[in-house]
């Protein structure tokens, strides 16, 4: 038999036994546990980081458009030069009101004006795609596209109305289209009001598109169409220019609607259009917007000072 002594001291023993088993258990937990939480850490550091790049990748930061223009010291503008008064080509140069209003806008930002001039259908997609800082034009001011695009306050009326053969007395009003044939521009919102004005008349009416106003005007003098639709100051240019050939014909039909520049919409591009919108506001202030459309339009207009859609558009 043991002595009591004896199991008292192996007691002991086995106490300090469980003791260090117990310490040493814990402090391997607690490293275990460190190391998991670092572990965790630098996952989720990992990811942040990771999810981070992605995100300037996907959305890297947009610079300000009139930084850019400023700093370039160009101003580069979409146009297409088939659009008298506004922008034609005369001995091969461009002419017209928006090379003398950009004129102004290049002297107010201190920067020259680069006009690139493409078919209509491309110059909207352009500006789009950044090839461009802005449109001249211009565009006629409609709902839809103020949606998409952020306009200047307006420069000019852009209502609807039809040129025709200086000899065809058949043409003495808008409603003398039933029955005929009639062309506008391809994708424009002239063509859109064409089409919505003779869908109310008692007989059908042949619709072309061109992609350019030059076209049109050649098939009207050659007797394939029997009018053109296009806004009030370019018919009456062309009227006015070609008297022999053409004629204008009134009333205007559709809404009333305004002509006005565009730019892209977005907090980069909104600080360039709001600097050329404050050149056409001191323009039309000063009584120099009017002086530009009297001698390209033929007649001072009265417009809004800010961007006004054609009702129902």
């Amino acid at each position: 038999m043991r002595h009591p002594a004896s199991m008292f001291r192996t007691g002991c023993g086995l106490k300090k036994q469980l003791s260090s088993c117990l310490k040493t258990t814990v402090q391997r937990q607690e490293r275990f546990n460190m190391k998991t939480s670092v572990r965790r850490i630098t996952i989720f550091a990992t990811l942040a980081l990771a999810a981070f790049f992605a995100l300037t990748l996907i959305s890297p930061v947009q610079a300000d458009t009139l930084d850019e223009v400023k700093a370039r010291g160009t101003l580069k503008v979409g146009t297409e030069m088939q659009f008298a008064p506004f922008d034609y080509l005369e001995n091969g140069q461009q002419t017209g009101f928006n090379k003398a209003l950009f004129a102004e806008v290049g002297k107010a930002l201190g920067v020259e004006v680069q006009f690139i001039d493409l078919p209509w259908p491309s110059v909207l997609p352009g500006l789009e795609a950044g090839k461009y800082d802005m449109v001249a034009g211009p565009l006629i001011i409609t709902e839809a596209r103020m949606k998409r695009y952020h306009f200047t306050s307006p420069i000019a009326e852009s209502t609807v109305a039809l040129l025709a053969r200086a000899g065809d007395n058949s043409m003495q009003a808008p409603s003398d289209l039933a029955g005929k044939s009639a062309g506008a521009g391809q994708g424009s919102a002239q063509l859109a009001a064409l089409e919505d004005y003779v869908a109310g008349l008692d007989q059908p009416v042949e619709i072309r598109e061109y992609v350019d106003n030059n076209q049109a005007y050649a098939d009207l003098a050659a007797g394939r169409i029997d009018a053109v639709a296009n806004s009030l100051p370019n018919i009456a240019y062309i009227a006015q220019q070609r008297s022999s050939q053409f004629k204008l014909v009134t009333p205007g039909f559709g809404p009333q609607s305004w002509f006005a520049y565009v730019g892209r919409n977005g907090d980069d591009a909104d600080s360039l259009v709001n600097a050329v919108d404050q050149v056409i506001d001191k323009l039309r202030a000063s009584g120099r917007l009017a002086e530009l459309q009297e001698k390209w339009i033929g007649e001072s207009m009265d417009v809004p000072a800010e961007p006004v859609p054609a009702e129902g558009t």
